[in-house]
């Protein structure tokens, strides 16, 4: 895939392009559809998959109020790439930008720059200026302009019952869930287990010492974080791949207030201090809770170390 992150340096229209355009924060599953359906039509015209994102969210440079992305850009170029589309033109979102009228996005933008002969969209997109790009403006510019519009049905959740549109996969809902802690039910909206990313720094340095289980102590790189408390977890390391124990919050036995992020990875020695880890959040195995002695703690990780290593067989 080619990324493209100054449309100016596009130098001329795209062969048969077939776009999607939108945030897809998560790159869940009802984005993936998209994309599916982005690469079908694209090989049944010899044509170019696109996917056109903004950055940043623009929610972000719109409000204050902006919710915490679930995948921020590094991964989801990661992610939209292993989808197989051929092209994604991130947009660097402007007041100006937002500014643009839906018209102007098409006729300049989509047609005249990108060479669009098909856009595939989901039944509540919106775009332009006020948001008044809907998709009956979309099928009226198609029918003037000469490109198709298709708006796949909702890729709802695989265990609703009535298919109706209250059960469609989103961004909010997946978000809600790791907030709430609920990252074993996150699985079936993204195709993949939640994860997180940071940089291994040094911590309080009492993980080996004194409880006798070393942790690796993160320094979050993403901005949604799960809820506090302990998870079975799988970890992704310069060393390979591991099982592991995170603990989320502020070590309440420790009564010393800061908040951290600290992985045991289990059955590891190396150092990996100063490099990135992803960590895998698998089950939320139970609260944080303040222990009358370090040994009631160390004997409590033990605990939690049997679990996971039964949750990740």
């Amino acid at each position: 895939m080619e990324l493209i992150e100054d449309i100016d340096k596009i130098e001329k229209p795209f062969k048969n392009a077939v776009v999607t355009i939108g945030n897809f924060d998560g790159v869940h599953k009802g984005h993936q559809a998209l994309f599916d359906k982005v690469m079908e039509e694209s090989d049944s015209i010899s044509g170019t998959s696109i996917a056109i994102t903004f950055e940043p969210h623009p929610l972000k440079a719109l409000s204050k109020k902006a919710p915490p992305l679930i995948t921020r850009k590094d991964q989801k170029v990661e992610l939209i790439s292993a989808s197989g589309i051929d092209k994604l033109i991130c947009i660097p979102f402007t007041k100006e930008f937002a500014a643009i009228s839906a018209q102007e996005f098409i006729d300049h933008l989509l047609i005249d720059k990108i060479g669009m002969k098909v856009i595939v969209v989901g039944p509540d997109y919106s775009f332009g200026k006020n948001r008044e790009g809907s998709i009956d403006f979309l099928l009226k510019a198609g029918e003037d302009k000469g490109f198709r519009v298709i708006v796949p049905d909702w890729v709802n959740d695989p265990e609703a019952t009535d298919g109706s549109e209250k059960d469609r996969i989103s961004s909010t809902m997946i978000r809600n869930l790791v907030m709430d802690g609920r990252v074993d039910e996150t699985k079936r909206f993204l195709g993949r287990h939640y994860q997180i990313r940071g940089k291994v720094v040094k911590g309080r340095e009492r993980g080996g010492s004194k409880l006798g289980f070393p942790t690796a102590n993160i320094k979050l790189h993403d901005e949604l974080c799960p809820r506090m408390g302990v998870y079975a977890v799988t970890v992704e390391t310069a060393k390979g791949n591991f099982k592991g124990v995170a603990n989320i919050g502020y070590s309440p036995t420790f009564d010393d207030h800061l908040f951290t992020i600290e992985v045991h990875i289990l059955d590891f020695s190396a150092d990996i201090y100063g490099t990135r880890i992803r960590v895998n959040m698998i089950k939320r195995l139970r609260d944080e809770k303040k222990f009358a002695s370090i040994e009631e703690l160390s004997n409590q990780i033990r605990s939690d170390i049997e679990t996971a290593r039964t949750i990740l067989k």
